[in-house]
C-alpha cells in the first residue's frame, strides 16, 4: 500500500511541475494515455531517487558540505533530467527542456511531495 501511495505522491508532484512550467512537457493522445505516462514516469523517478540519488549524494558529500547543502538542489535537478532522458529512451512523451527548468521543477516536486507527505498518515499498511 505504501508503494502505491508513494507512486501517487510522485505522480501528483510531477503533475504540478508539468502544469506550472512550460519547459516540462507530458504528451499523450488522450487523458488516459497522459495519466498512464505520468504514472510510469513517476515510477521511473521513484527508482532513480531510490538508487541513483543516494549514490550521487554520497559521492558529492564534500561538495555538499562546502556549498552548505545547496548542491542538493543541483542533484535533484539532475535526477529530474535523468528521468526525462530515460523516459525519452523508453519512448515516453515526457521531456524537461534544460537545467534551469529542471532546477525549478525539482523545487516544485520537492515542495509538493513534502506537503502531501505532511497530510498523509505514517501508519499505512505495507
Amino acid at each position: 500500500m505504501r508503494l502505491v501511495v508513494r507512486l501517487l505522491v510522485n505522480a501528483v508532484a510531477l503533475g504540478v511541475a508539468i502544469w506550472a512550467l512550460s519547459g516540462i512537457t507530458l504528451r499523450g493522445s488522450s487523458t488516459t494515455a497522459r495519466v498512464i505516462t505520468l504514472l510510469v514516469v513517476a515510477a521511473i523517478f521513484a527508482v532513480i531517487n531510490s538508487f541513483v540519488r543516494p549514490l550521487a549524494k554520497l559521492l558529492s558529500l564534500p561538495f555538499i558540505v562546502l556549498t552548505l547543502g545547496l548542491l542538493i538542489f543541483v542533484i535533484n535537478a539532475l535526477m529530474l533530467l535523468l528521468t526525462s532522458w530515460i523516459s525519452g529512451a523508453l519512448g515516453l512523451a515526457f521531456h524537461v527542456d534544460g537545467f534551469w527548468t529542471a532546477l525549478v521543477g525539482s523545487l516544485i516536486v520537492s515542495v509538493v511531495s513534502w506537503l502531501l507527505n505532511v497530510f498523509l498518515p505514517d501508519d499505512l499498511e505495507t
